[in-house]
């Protein structure tokens, strides 16, 4: 009886608490497994070579059958998710043969997910994951960020997601209602808000998204009619920005090499100017017209909207393009635009089409993966970028309030912009978290 419920209470544990019952039990067991069916596992799922031509004549010497080559496990490490295999390959082998067979080894090993990485020549990487990280997201504590790379998710291989605009500087996001997404974009400007850059928002929804973060925007559209006087003004900006490149590149004679720039990076810090993050919800709204005038309106916006895609990333001026859909049934412009959007976040969407437009171009697996996200995973999204790589995330829960609290704690970071004060919107003087913007009317 005492057996039986020492059992069931590591089965509840294993189900209610999956990190505890790993760190107590599940560890030791399933490095047992490994280390005893490591050669079996490797001859069943064909990662063995042909043994060397020495071996085969020590063989025939000592009237032996010659075995096969397995690849040597050099190092176990123990994770919290999960454990690495560190592995050295055997001549022959390449990365390639183990991302074959790594749902193979998953399901030998009994493990919810194996993920295959190189690590330098020779040598390959098999992280196993034990259980569903992405059931109930738990973010890494203490990553290093930088000023513009933040962690906004969790992968399904138990690593946090970045979004780093200096290697990725635009983003397409789509994701249907209550896909999660506008989940995503809070964590995001969390994030954000506690880094030195200016927050413009474009919000087609009349400002119901964004105007809780008012005391951390430097600017803030609410229709499409002051989103085309936002990307006009954004638009000179950034002309002013290469114009002050270009008069730091009238270089004297023996000026150090390193000195010599072609972005705002490498200018001296004391007239730097300050990176620009563009977030546009609802951006398929940008492209609905009714009529000739407004038809003009909306070619002139997504002009603008794809220089600053072609343009931005030297001006420090980077797009987080959203919306619940995509496509190029949008209008003029639609593909032209999402070309310069390399990274693609995609959560549950309501049609294929939409998927195809995001993730064709990176991976056709994505698209699928995209397409079977379950209505009961908010949060859940692939994301992938010009590289052809690709992975499943999972954006913590993040309330508006935990949002808006940053905002307003980090309100004194939000840079003043000459160019952007007319569209900075006005909030209530009393500091505290229950500070709440207030707009002008006319």
């Amino acid at each position: 009886m005492a057996l039986g419920l020492a059992g069931a209470g590591l089965l509840v544990l294993r189900r209610l608490r999956p990190v505890w019952y790993w760190l107590s039990v599940g560890a030791l067991i399933t490095l047992v497994r490994v280390l005893v069916t490591y050669r079996s596992v490797m001859e069943a799922c064909g990662l063995t070579e042909r043994p060397t031509r020495l071996r085969l004549w020590l063989a025939r010497v000592a009237d032996r059958e010659p075995t096969r080559l397995i690849p040597k496990l050099r190092r176990v490490r123990v994770t919290r998710t999960g454990m690495i295999l560190r592995i050295r390959m055997q001549p022959g082998q390449e990365l390639h043969d183990f991302v074959v067979a790594s749902e193979r080894l998953r399901h030998s090993w009994r493990a919810h997910g194996a993920y295959v990485r190189s690590v330098k020549p020779g040598w390959v990487e098999i992280r196993l994951i034990v259980y569903d990280v992405l059931r109930s997201v738990v973010m890494p504590k203490g990553l290093p960020e930088g000023l513009l790379r933040v962690p906004v998710s969790l992968r399904s291989d138990g690593l946090p997601h970045w979004r780093d605009y200096r290697t990725t500087p635009h983003e397409l996001t789509i994701g249907a209602t209550d896909s999660g997404k506008s989940v995503y974009l809070r964590g995001l400007i969390k994030r954000l808000a506690s880094k030195p850059v200016a927050l413009v928002g474009i919000d087609c929804k009349w400002g119901v998204e964004f105007s809780p973060f008012a005391p951390r925007l430097s600017a803030l559209a609410c229709t499409p009619e002051e989103a085309g006087v936002l990307l006009d003004v954004l638009v000179t900006e950034m002309t002013e920005r290469y114009d002050l490149i270009r008069a730091a590149q009238h270089l004297a004679p023996g000026t150090p090499p390193e000195e010599i720039t072609s972005d705002v990076w490498g200018l001296p810090e004391d007239i730097r100017p300050v990176p620009v993050v563009v977030i546009i919800d609802e951006v398929a709204e940008l492209f609905l017209v009714a009529t000739a005038a407004e038809e003009k309106r909306r070619d002139h916006m997504i002009t603008q909207l794809i220089r600053l895609g072609q343009l931005g990333r030297a001006a420090a001026i980077y797009l987080e393009v959203c919306g619940q859909r995509f496509g190029s049934e949008l209008g003029k412009g639609a593909t032209a635009l999402r070309a310069q959007l390399s990274g693609r976040t995609v959560h549950r969407v309501n049609d294929e089409g939409t998927a195809k437009m995001a993730l064709a171009d990176i991976s056709a697996a994505a698209v699928v993966a995209a397409t079977r996200i379950a209505e009961d995973r908010p949060g859940e999204a692939v994301a992938g970028d010009s590289s052809g790589g690709w992975t499943v995330i999972r954006s913590p829960f993040t309330s508006l309030h935990d949002a808006t609290a940053a905002c307003v704690r980090y309100a004194h970071l939000t840079p003043d912009l000459p160019a952007l004060a007319s569209f900075r919107p006005a909030t209530d003087p009393t500091p505290g978290e229950g500070a709440v913007p207030v707009f002008e009317t006319a």
